[in-house]
């Protein structure tokens, strides 16, 4: 029988602990309470979980410091939940290692969603290499670095597919655009998010059904993209 994934919720509020915790309980997940930044690092230090929903405003070590510090070490999808909603915010936590960002207050299912789509990657193991994937009604081939729409090839050059494919490793995750320019163009293109924007604007063009209503690559406004996966 296959154990409940086993989600470590980092939070000093004791109203969002009472809510969240049973919320999570009732899905079948194993939860367990840090009240503290350090409790949680020792925790993780003791017995990693599957998964964090993480707080930023700790009374001890602020919720960016913690996930600086569990990502310095461990792949651990890490969930911020915080009352933070502006962009900086939520740029600095995602180019930290967070997985994703939920703002207070928010919606149950919302919050479920996002959970389902970190411990996904968790437990499916990261996509070979090699070999095809098959995403709705779209192939990639890696071996051959090439995308197919039934049996029709979609000619991308090898910026896009380096976009692609970054995007559908990561699927759900939302990827900023610090992170994306420094994966593909390096170091150098961090503050050249037109690259970025052009790169992007070919690939939905070439891949999306209509490119001003895309399914696939989901922007989020001035933090980055998700590859929605269904």
């Amino acid at each position: 029988m296959t154990q409940p994934a086993r989600i470590l919720l980092v939070d000093d509020e004791v109203p969002i602990q009472r809510a969240v915790a049973p919320l999570l309980r009732s899905r079948g997940y194993h939860v367990e309470i840090a009240g503290t930044g350090r409790e949680a690092l020792e925790m993780v230090r003791a017995r990693a979980p599957d998964l964090i929903v993480l707080d930023l405003g700790l009374p001890d070590l602020d919720g960016a410091e913690v996930c600086r510090r569990v990502r310095a070490d461990s792949s651990v999808p890490i969930v911020v939940l915080s009352a933070r909603g502006s962009e900086s915010d939520k740029v600095a936590s995602l180019d930290l290692g967070a997985d994703d960002y939920v703002t207070k207050p928010f919606g149950p299912e919302e919050l479920l969603a996002r959970i389902r789509v970190a411990l996904r990657r968790v437990f499916s193991g990261d996509e070979a290499r090699t070999g095809r994937l098959q995403i709705a009604d779209l192939t990639i081939d890696y071996d051959r670095r090439r995308v197919l729409r039934a049996d029709d090839e979609i000619r991308l050059t090898p910026k896009e597919f380096e976009l692609l494919e970054l995007l559908v490793r990561n699927p759900g995750r939302v990827l900023t655009h610090r992170t994306i320019l420094k994966a593909i163009w390096g170091s150098n293109a961090v503050n050249q998010p037109e690259h970025l924007w052009v790169l992007v604007a070919q690939l939905r063009k070439k891949l999306e059904p209509d490119p001003a209503h895309p399914q696939y690559l989901i922007s989020e406004p001035w933090v980055g993209y998700r590859f929605r996966d269904s």
